[in-house]
């Protein structure tokens, strides 16, 4: 039986931008939350919780946008120009956060403007990456196997929505992400906004999923025509079944349930997207095969992507793992 290389790769490049969206989604919310905990030491202990990991989180970022431009160069290159602007916003912003964050302890006392800077950079990565997926979602002008729209396309109502709807979720994961590894009072604020951005989430995930199928008949199809419809309505069970998770976990204080039932939230958002992108990699423009490098290009890159790919996987374990537990809250990052 023959590889279908393509499809490999696409499943690989899925899976770095969902392990990026996932692991850097809660230490970007740990930032989107900063103003809601206006105390230094609290916002201390916040940026300590993260401190170990969230360099290491950003390589899935790499990993996907480097393979996306070998492994698919077409459509690299289609849909570039098309988010040149949220793209560099979301740079400038994943920048200036990461010189805040060591920028802030430098500072000490007078830290409030580095702490501004780590919001501000935190939120509006998170945005972009929201508004660049809705711009995706809603579809790109290609003519010609080339993006023909305007700088401005990306700016749209939905596209508005799917980054609200990002904000708040990894607002959801920075607060479950706090009311597990924290205690005391950051913790029971953590708790309580956890519930807060749970019914956001939802609501903004329900108000995505009703829109998004009536922009393309292509998505219409593949949540109401058979026998895609049968796995269309799975999604939404088990978004049910997460949010209650979620929800119990919470009132039960069992610390992990909230944390791994707000990433279970992602992960099925994501599974949506697929079924409403496949088998296109630009949607109703470029499917996978045709945006595929030659199949000797994907092989070569296949055994690089073997050893890195599970390289990636075990330290990013190992650090979680020997990071493991709650914070203690008299503990420095430096």
């Amino acid at each position: 039986m023959a590889i279908d290389l393509p499809i490999i790769w696409a499943g690989i490049i899925a899976f770095a931008v969902l392990a990026y969206v996932v692991l850097d989604g809660f230490d970007l919310g740990i930032g989107i939350l900063f103003p809601l905990f206006p105390h230094r030491h609290d916002r201390d202990v916040m940026t300590n919780s993260i401190a170990p990991v969230w360099d290491g989180n950003e390589t899935w970022l790499v990993l996907g946008g480097g393979g996306l431009m070998a492994v698919f160069p077409l459509a690299y290159a289609t849909v570039l120009p098309a988010l040149y602007i949220p793209i560099i916003l979301m740079l400038l912003g994943l920048i200036f956060r990461g010189v805040a964050f060591e920028f802030r302890w430098r500072a000490g006392p007078n830290s409030r403007l580095w702490d501004i800077g780590f919001w501000l950079g935190s939120t509006i990565a998170g945005l972009m990456q929201g508004m660049a997926l809705g711009t995706l979602v809603q579809g790109i002008n290609v003519q010609n196997r080339a993006f023909a729209g305007g700088a401005f396309d990306w700016l749209s109502p939905f596209s508005l929505l799917t980054g609200l709807a990002l904000l708040v979720g990894y607002a959801l994961l920075g607060a479950t992400w706090l009311n597990l590894k924290t205690v005391g009072e950051l913790q029971a604020r953590a708790h309580r906004l956890s519930f807060i951005f749970c019914i956001g989430l939802v609501a903004l995930i329900a108000v995505v999923s009703l829109w998004t199928p009536f922009i393309d008949p292509i998505y219409f199809e593949r949540w109401f025509g058979w026998p895609t419809a049968f796995f269309s309505a799975l999604v939404p069970t088990l978004i049910a079944g997460c949010t209650l998770l979620l929800w119990l976990g919470l009132q039960r204080e069992r610390n992990l349930w909230p944390f791994l039932a707000a990433l279970g939230l992602f992960v099925l958002s994501f599974a949506g997207l697929g079924i409403s992108f496949y088998p296109y990699i630009v949607p109703g423009a470029l499917t996978i095969e045709e945006a595929a490098a030659p199949d000797s290009s994907l092989a070569f890159l296949l055994v690089g992507a073997a050893v890195l790919v599970p390289t990636i996987l075990a330290y990013t374990g190992y650090s979680y793992w020997v990071f493991r537990g709650k914070i203690d809250p008299e503990e420095s990052y430096h």
